[in-house]
């Protein structure tokens, strides 16, 4: 989500804003019973994918877990999507540790996890079908984590795979209603955040936006009572907290330099 410039950190728009291809997916394909019946996940299928990208769309569930790991920001545009803040420069995701490993005991966001697997609507009409992504570094037929049986029956992970599509697609469609609710509202604010990260260095990362808590205060009741019966308030309040990860953010990155 950072675009560095010398020693200047900024939001990186392929991971706030609509694209052609959604992000980590280059060539997602309907999961088919007979084309696909032989592949599978690559048995080292590990979350380095996600290691070049500083931020990730987050859904409105999950923020109250996002807020205790990483900082909650909202994109520049007209859709205020919510994203978490998972590096300070460009192409670098401080999360993501040696062999794709996620760091130990921190919370992975759904679209990570969802990875490769997508819903996607089919031409001229309202049915989503199960995804997957073509990628020949990840799908193979070499391999015990199959799509299908002999008999092409569904396997496990194809089942839990269309599970979780459709709970991550509900959990997409009430964020896309708060978010356009919140970029309408006038409460969010430009940010830039200057960060020292030590040997008289800093990263100044902006690009992204952020709840102005005076004009939160100031929200007149009919609104803010519209809000609370939609139950919305707990999420603004998850992002306001997680404005604490910002120091968690420097830590691992000074940790990471030491290395």
């Amino acid at each position: 989500m950072a675009q560095t410039t010398s020693e200047e950190t900024k939001a990186d728009e392929k991971a706030v804003q609509d694209q052609n291809m959604p992000l980590f997916y280059s060539n997602p394909q309907p999961l088919d019973k007979e084309k696909h019946v032989k592949l599978g996940l690559d048995e080292d299928f590990t979350l380095s994918f996600a290691k070049h990208v500083n931020a990730v769309p987050v859904n409105l569930i999950e923020m109250p877990q996002v807020c205790h790991a990483f900082p909650i920001a909202f994109s520049p545009d007209g859709n205020a999507t919510p994203v978490a803040i998972l590096g300070l420069r460009d192409n670098e995701n401080l999360f993501v540790e040696d062999g794709g490993k996620w760091a130990d005991g921190v919370y992975i966001p759904s679209y990570i996890r969802r990875y490769p697997f997508i819903f996607s609507e089919m031409p001229d009409s309202d049915q989503l079908t199960l995804c997957v992504d073509m990628n020949d570094d990840i799908i193979t037929e070499k391999t015990k984590k199959r799509f299908f049986t002999d008999e092409s029956d569904a396997t496990e992970l194809a089942k839990n795979a269309l599970e979780f599509c459709k709970s991550y697609h509900a959990a997409a469609q009430q964020t896309f209603e708060f978010s356009k609710a919140l970029a309408e509202s006038g409460l969010l604010i430009d940010r830039q955040a200057d960060i020292e990260i030590g040997g008289g260095r800093k990263i100044s990362f902006s690009g992204f936006r952020i709840l102005d808590e005076s004009k939160l205060a100031q929200l007149d009741d009919k609104d803010f009572l519209s809000w609370r019966e939609k139950g919305w308030l707990p999420f603004l309040y998850a992002h306001l907290f997680s404005g604490a990860q910002w120091q968690n953010l420097v830590k691992r990155l000074q940790a990471r330099e030491k290395k």
